[in-house]
């Protein structure tokens, strides 16, 4: 990959920002391209790159950007037919890294991301509006960008950084922070609380400019950044900040403006799963079947048109099955008894993950493509996180964290808990692990809980890679890998760069 900071490319604008220019008393530009400080003139080109932000942002959700956590974690095993794909992070150890193209591609994604962040926040600063409404339209803008660096930065953090620990975080590394452009600028990396400190006050500064009159109002299902999302991100931040109070605060404050009903049917469910229903769905991220398509969590299922069979490269572990009681309405939705065939043997009723089989109206052909609406926040991680957050802080807050706790589960068809102390935290970590299943956050909650793992038995030995890399893998708590290595060339290029231990 290139380094991160390489010349902006604009990719669907389609502009070439001119390092130089032709000089005979005014600057000259070739008719095909545009100079960067020329595409920040009006409104309508800010909007244009606006644009682009919205599918940066599609293109790092979903996919790899998602599930490769989950594979390194403890939720699935390999089957015999996964042909290595995604292998290294599930095993761990030796086969694990730095120069690993998964390292290289998810740091380079959302590093090419922000560099058109960085450049959209400061060309904005250069626009003038005409009137009021063009002045609305561009702080709606401003604030969709310093949303989209928030995110792609807490993204970073949590992937390539230590928890966020109190005692430590102003002395734990973190990632590079590149704000503006500089060509000649070889960033060494900020510490953790340098990172979180910027995330806060780009929260805070996409909020400014998301309010009043340029405010877009908050929705089911939102496509643009709203108000209702920016909390959404500040009360995950918070979380993993161990903020508990102002975790608390924001996710309550989208909880309580009663426009995200949890659902309580297993019918409702399954819609939002598989056709995209909207209603617990904060935001989410447009697709334009045929040429505005969205990442696929396709590992899960593996259809195969030609024999009617599904081979999928990852299974769902026993004990995750085993997690959800019979009454539980998101058992029937998030797992599937298939025909499936490995190695030429059939596998009449695998349970397999069928948490993104493909809405049909995303299809192009007969068969599934996997497509889906990629969802950012959902409510349901907003009761959970008042839930975690108020578990840990006692008092008062531990009895909100059992009300909210007991309110998820009534509406996904369970009984309420009644618990308090470490049993409420295990009680809260478990109908977690449950709720946001396979949906890239297991790998994150093990590490912000401070807790390894041994891998379980799996429902079919015969189904699957063994051995003490796959299904019998052991994880301690202080494994070097729940901290992702920086990619090998940007050490290589960036002597100002230090690596994480281990790798």
């Amino acid at each position: 990959m290139k380094r991160i900071n390489l010349t902006y490319t604009i990719a669907v604008l389609s502009l070439v920002i001119l390092l130089g220019s032709c000089q005979k008393k005014l600057d000259l530009f070739p008719f095909n391209a545009i100079e960067l400080s020329q595409s920040f003139k009006t409104v309508k080109d800010a909007s244009t790159w606006n644009g682009g932000l919205y599918a940066d942002l599609r293109g790092r959700t979903y996919g790899t950007y998602m599930f490769a956590t989950d594979v390194q974690a403890d939720q699935l095993n390999a089957s015999l037919d996964f042909g290595n794909r995604n292998g290294n992070p599930h095993r761990w150890g030796q086969s694990f890294l730095a120069e690993d193209g998964l390292l290289s591609g998810v740091w380079s994604g959302y590093y090419f991301a922000l560099r058109n962040v960085n450049a959209a926040i400061a060309g904005f600063e250069t626009i003038q509006s005409n009137n009021p409404a063009e002045a609305d339209s561009l702080r709606r803008y401003k604030a969709d960008n310093f949303f989209a660096r928030a995110h792609y930065y807490h993204q970073l953090v949590q992937r390539y950084a230590k928890a966020y620990n109190p005692t430590t975080a102003n002395s734990d590394l973190a990632v590079p922070l590149v704000l503006t452009y500089d060509i000649n600028a070889l960033p060494a990396r900020a510490t953790v609380k340098q990172v979180y400190d910027q995330i806060l006050a780009d929260i805070a500064a996409a909020k400014t400019n998301a309010t009043g009159s340029a405010a877009r109002t908050s929705t089911q299902g939102a496509m643009r950044v709203t108000l209702d999302a920016i909390l959404a991100l500040e009360a995950r931040v918070k979380l993993d900040m161990q903020d508990w109070a102002g975790a608390i605060t924001a996710a309550n404050a989208v909880i309580n403006s009663n426009r995200y009903p949890l659902i309580s049917t297993l019918t409702d469910l399954r819609n939002m799963w598989v056709n995209d229903l909207p209603r617990e769905v904060i935001m989410r991220l447009a697709v334009v079947r045929n040429n505005e398509t969205p990442n696929t969590n396709n590992i899960y299922l593996g259809f195969n048109a030609g024999n009617n069979r599904f081979t999928p490269d990852f299974i769902p572990s026993q004990w995750m099955i085993d997690l959800y009681e019979a009454t539980d309405i998101r058992k029937d939705v998030y797992f599937g008894a298939k025909a499936v065939l490995i190695q030429g043997i059939q596998y009449p009723n695998m349970i397999l993950v069928d948490k993104y089989p493909g809405n049909p109206a995303l299809f192009t052909t007969a068969a599934t493509n996997y497509q889906h609406t990629p969802i950012l926040f959902r409510v349901a991680e907003m009761y959970l996180i008042v839930a975690e957050a108020g578990a840990n802080a006692g008092g008062a807050s531990a009895i909100e964290a059992t009300t909210r706790l007991n309110q998820l589960r009534a509406a996904r068809g369970l009984t309420p808990v009644v618990a308090t102390g470490a049993a409420l935290v295990q009680a809260v970590r478990d109908e977690r692990t449950r709720e946001l299943a396979f949906e890239g956050f297991r790998l994150q909650d093990l590490k912000r809980w401070g807790l390894g793992f041994t891998r379980r038995a799996p429902q079919n030995i015969n189904a699957i890679n063994v051995g003490d890399n796959y299904e019998r893998l052991s994880v301690p708590a202080n494994d070097p890998k729940f901290v992702w290595g920086l990619p090998t060339n940007d050490i290589s290029i960036n002597p100002n760069l230090v690596q994480n231990p281990g790798w």
